[in-house]
């Protein structure tokens, strides 16, 4: 296989002893073979490097360092990636082991795609919850007011480069969404593969739902971080947040429409009253 269709996978990993090997085994397990595993320890706690070091055998390469965040630990990663292609892993999830073939076809019969992501599994922990999220990719347009792919996904070491890569400030979430402003800022798209071939576990206390803690202020950063485009493309944007705010406005209402949230008020309102009494 030609050296420039090397794919450099990067794990990052913190405290995440329980899924680790199996993010490995799906890095390992791709039909694309011309590949290289690199995980990199965000300071973890001594159980999680117990783990890693047990898996060293499975891998090409361990990076260590103190927790710095997810951005830090992919930037590092990518840096001493020897890929034209990067594919980045978070450490409590797995891709499906057709992912990469499918994806470097992409990129290699059309010079226009920056970035592949795909269909994903939502994986709960009460199996019923769980579906298939489908996000919409795009260009530039698409990512101004969410992320339109995975934060899993693939783009070239070159493009990561020329944009400078995750932002190491974003420390609470959204720093794959912002990165991939910058990637597309200059052009090209995102490419949808239309089949779930990644796994996404849902769990609490990732950095995600930091993230949906903070997302305010994580937006009003981004937002303002980017004001340029958001004024280059002010149509869309706005159309977008309007959007996005009215789709917000109809789920609250719908929320409170629910019998659950009726029969919650009707037995809270004495204690309210109660409350109000003796203020």
């Amino acid at each position: 296989m030609k050296h420039n269709n090397l794919i450099s996978i990067v794990i990052p990993c913190y405290n995440d002893a329980k899924f680790i090997e199996q993010a490995i085994d799906s890095a390992i397990n791709q039909t694309h073979t011309n590949k290289e595993i690199i995980v990199v320890d965000d300071g973890s706690n001594e159980g999680t490097k117990i783990v890693l070091k047990s898996l060293e055998h499975k891998i090409d390469k361990l990076i260590a360092q103190k927790n710095l965040g997810q951005s830090t630990a992919r930037n590092n990663g990518i840096k001493q990636a020897k890929g034209s292609f990067i594919l980045v892993l978070d450490s409590d999830d797995y891709f499906e082991n057709t992912f990469c073939s499918k994806a470097l076809s992409l990129f290699n019969n059309n010079t226009d795609i920056k970035l592949v992501t795909c269909y994903t599994n939502l994986v709960f922990e009460k199996a019923s919850n769980n579906y298939v999220y489908k996000p919409k990719g795009g260009t530039i347009e698409s990512f101004l007011t969410s992320n339109s792919a995975l934060g899993s996904a693939m783009f070239k070491k070159e493009d990561w480069n020329s944009c400078g890569g995750y932002d190491e400030t974003m420390r609470n979430g959204f720093e794959d969404w912002e990165f991939y402003i910058r990637l597309l800022s200059h052009g090209g798209r995102a490419e949808v593969i239309k089949e779930p071939l990644y796994n996404y576990r849902k769990r609490e206390n990732t950095t995600t739902s930091k993230a949906n803690q903070a997302k305010y202020d994580l937006f009003k950063y981004i937002f303002t971080k980017h004001k340029d485009l958001n004024i280059r493309y002010y149509d869309s944007f706005m159309t977008q947040l309007v959007s996005k705010i009215e789709k917000e406005e109809k789920e609250k209402f719908k929320n409170r429409e629910r019998i659950e949230f009726k029969i919650g008020k009707l037995i809270l309102k004495p204690f309210r009253w109660i409350k109000a009494i003796f203020k």
